[in-house]
């Protein structure tokens, strides 16, 4: 069984649903987005190069583009974390303070 820590929701919204482990968002060749219990923010460290690597760090890579997720690259992604707020990552404005955004305070 390949139990996932996230859902997908729509046609551009990530849902982390395992406080355990972080998610590490990739979207093409823009920065990525580590989802964690305590928020978002840009990931810094190295990629795991497999999928046990990242189990090991108890981290999920989460493609996009795979054809699992979205299936394309998004210039939009809304990210519902476990610090019960909903973020949006705008890749039309990376390098920017916009990048990374809170779209709702609360979305329960």
């Amino acid at each position: 069984m390949n139990d996932k820590n996230f859902i997908t929701s729509g046609r551009n919204t990530i849902i982390h649903k395992n406080r355990k482990f972080d998610l590490l968002v990739i979207n093409g060749n823009h920065p990525v987005a580590i989802v964690s219990h305590a928020g978002i923010g840009l990931y810094k460290g190295d990629m795991p190069q497999k999928r046990a690597e990242a189990k090991k760090a108890y981290q999920e890579v989460v493609d996009v583009s795979a054809s699992e997720v979205f299936g394309e690259e998004k210039t939009l992604v809304f990210i519902q974390a476990l610090d019960n707020k909903e973020y949006k990552l705008d890749y039309s404005k990376v390098g920017t303070a916009s990048f990374i955004k809170v779209h709702q305070e609360s979305y329960l």
